[in-house]
């Protein structure tokens, strides 16, 4: 710890980080059902949130606090390349009308909780349930982890030096997670979602005025750009490939991941997700706004020992010390919700699609809903653990991994929604060649998310993700066209 505090900064967020701790105890009564112990109430609020409480938790849920750090420093440190998070988070909301109803449907039908429930219950493989369900807990204990290392960055900021006070938020999010399940986030999404539409619409209005208007932000962030011989304010012409294709790969993974497909299967019905689909893009144009303090930063002349201090840095040098710890409560508790989502989303998967199919098939509702309890428990100390022993950089590569890695199971989770024509064994040898063949795509490039592909002269840098997806599709392809083609042969009489 250390003595240089801004003690209005630190009032404010202590007062309303005490608040959401407050309201997510609270939860465990908001809407509460006879019991809370089975799966479809802890873990998914009892399938019954509405168009707004949906729109807050899905909005809360992957526009997360790391999202408010990194972005903003991604664009601080290579310019206009670091907005490929806007296009991303608008091409995948056409997908989600046209085709998460459809997979809602099918859960609710069901009583699917997990993307791999749907998936067993499609294909009745189990090799192809546990292949979904262990991609979807790997990939995302490092999402968690890059929330904490989020809320990190804010705590330091604040003048918290030292572990404790990461760990104390920890322990608060971890308690009142086991005691409320989704109900938590859900209801800490509306403070936290109204919190940053005000930091983020009072930031992108007043920081420009005290710089001199956003021409000569925009003149800064060039000029900058220009003395360091990288990035820039517009994408370079051999940026197009790799930013349209890392936008594309990025929204297919994004409602692959368990967390957001949480969310999604909590919701009330078909009109919701679909409703939600319309709306949602509000967020995206809060994201772009966001973005655009990265170049806020040159113009203000910050200089940073670490790009991800970029929005604190602002915060703190152009607004007064309530609203700069009004902000950062904002980005802090947009660490608790995903956190917590994501939390629930994996040890709903290990209770299900582990627990359940090789470990105790007889388990009751109750005893699932005390097993993903505990799961919870386990997901959320482990991404601490990464966070407290293991360099920051290895949860960052972790989670660029875990985006390619989640995207290996659309074909096993969507295709089955529309056709049959597909084979487990053939999704299967598809999903181990893209998870396998695009980890070593990435260890290839030194942990960075494109590879460079030659046609003669010609290079053209291309998203791992994407290519290892096209590697899966044509494997599970081939396969599934072989297994049919021999259950044919031997149908045939002789």
């Amino acid at each position: 710890m250390t003595g240089e505090f801004d003690y209005p900064a630190l009032a404010v967020f202590i007062f309303f980080f005490a608040l959401v701790t407050v309201l997510g105890f609270i939860a465990a009564h908001w809407r509460r059902p006879k019991t809370l112990a089975h799966l479809d109430e802890w873990g998914l609020g009892g399938r019954q949130f509405g168009t707004w409480i949906t729109w807050f938790l899905i909005g809360g849920d992957i526009y997360t606090a790391y999202t408010m750090i990194a972005v903003p420093a991604l664009v601080y440190a290579v310019g206009a390349f670091g907005f490929f998070a806007m296009p991303y988070t608008i091409i995948i909301y056409p997908f989600v009308f046209a085709v998460m109803p459809i997979l809602w449907k099918v859960a609710k039908e069901n009583n699917y909780v997990t993307a791999a429930d749907v998936v067993h219950g499609r294909y009745g493989s189990r090799p192809l349930e546990l292949a979904v369900a262990l991609t979807g807990v790997i990939a995302t204990m490092p999402y968690i982890a890059l929330q904490l290392i989020g809320m990190e960055t804010i705590i330091h900021a604040l003048g918290l030096k030292g572990e404790i006070p990461l760990i104390l938020a920890f322990l608060i999010l971890a308690f009142y997670t086991y005691s409320s399940g989704l109900r938590a986030p859900a209801l800490i999404a509306f403070v936290k979602d109204t919190m940053i539409y005000i930091v983020v619409i009072a930031a992108t209005a007043l920081i420009p005025l005290k710089l001199g208007g956003y021409g000569a932000v925009f003149d800064a962030a060039d000029a900058a750009f220009k003395a360091k011989g990288s990035g820039g304010i517009l994408l370079a012409p051999s940026q197009y490939v790799p930013y349209l294709t890392l936008a594309f790969g990025s929204a297919l993974a994004l409602f692959m991941y368990p967390h957001a497909l949480t969310a999604i299967f909590a919701s009330s019905g078909a009109k919701t997700i679909r409703r939600n689909a319309m709306l949602l893009p509000t967020y995206s144009l809060v994201l772009g706004l966001l973005a655009l303090m990265g170049y806020m930063g040159h113009a203000a002349g910050l200089t940073l020992s670490n790009n991800n201090d970029v929005v604190p840095a602002l915060f703190k040098t152009l607004f007064p010390g309530w609203f700069a710890g009004f902000a950062f409560a904002a980005i802090a508790i947009g660490a608790l919700v995903p956190a917590a989502v994501m939390s629930i989303g994996a040890a709903n998967l290990f209770t299900r699609n582990f627990w359940k199919a090789y470990v105790d098939p007889g388990v009751t509702p109750a005893g699932e809903a005390q097993v993903a309890k505990t799961a919870s428990l386990v997901v959320k100390v482990g991404a601490l653990l990464v966070i407290l022993f293991l360099p920051t950089q290895f949860a960052i590569d972790l989670q660029l991994l875990g985006g390619l890695w989640i995207l290996q199971t659309f074909p096993s989770v969507i295709f089955g929604l529309y056709t049959g024509w597909f084979r487990a064994s053939g999704l299967l040898a598809g999903w181990a060649i893209g998870f396998f063949g695009g980890t070593w795509l990435v260890w290839l490039n030194n942990y960075k998310p494109l590879h460079t592909l030659a046609f003669g002269e010609t290079r053209v840098a291309v998203y791992s993700g994407l290519l290892a997806l096209a590697a899966n599709i044509l494997v599970a392809s081939l396969v599934s066209a072989a297994l049919r083609l021999r259950s044919r042969h031997a149908l045939e009489p002789r």
